[in-house]
């Protein structure tokens, strides 16, 4: 009688490919597990996935707190850096102008003191000259330089004394100037302004000249 079971070759047929498809599976999923965890190369380029768009409701166009933080304290830093080289620039031009005016007072202190050891006009007036500077670049005040020139063979120093004078000749102001260690050959140039009004015009005159 049958019992359901196939035997003779058609049984064999059916066994084997039973087998078959059994060991494609098992194949199947051993190739997977190699290919996730084992990894060894198989040769083949890795798969890339279908790159997402960013979702546009996550960026909301400004810093994150923490940064939007650390850049203001660095926008207020070089703000306040920017500040305190602006002060130091002009507090350092401010002492550069009084240690100059500090000097010149104090030369032309030296060139007064010395010429009133002298009488008549001095020994140096054929080595200083004047030359007037134009009022538009002085701003209306009225100014001359100078010229020292030490036309001796040895250094020296030199005290001048300018006058001006109104119309009538009479001398309403007294400026000195001066130069120290002047080279031969050398010559400096300082400018003496008047401290009057423009008007009435004075005339500079020099006044005293002397070589020491």
């Amino acid at each position: 009688m049958p019992t359901g079971r196939l035997t003779g070759p058609a049984g064999s047929v059916r066994r084997i490919a039973a087998g078959s498809t059994l060991g494609c599976v098992l194949l199947a999923g051993a190739l997977t597990g190699c290919g996730d965890g084992g990894g060894q190369d198989t040769g083949s380029s890795p798969r890339t996935g279908t790159p997402r768009t960013p979702n546009a409701s996550s960026f909301s166009g400004e810093l994150p707190s923490a940064l939007a933080s650390s850049a203001s304290a660095a926008v207020s830093s070089a703000s306040v850096s920017a500040s305190a080289a602006a002060s130091s620039a002009s507090a350092r031009a401010s002492e550069f102008e009084a240690s100059v005016e500090a000097e010149t007072q104090r030369r032309n202190a030296a060139a007064e003191k010395e010429l009133k050891k002298v009488h008549g006009r001095g020994n140096a007036l054929a080595e200083v000259g004047m030359t007037g500077i134009p009022t538009a670049e002085t701003g209306g005040v009225l100014a001359v330089r100078v010229t020292i020139t030490n036309k001796t063979d040895s250094e020296a120093s030199y005290a001048v004394q300018v006058d001006f004078k109104n119309a009538d000749g009479k001398v309403v102001e007294t400026r000195y100037t001066g130069a120290e260690r002047l080279r031969p050959g050398k010559n400096e140039q300082p400018i003496v302004f008047s401290h009057q009004p423009p008007k009435p015009r004075l005339t500079p005159v020099l006044a005293k000249a002397q070589r020491y």
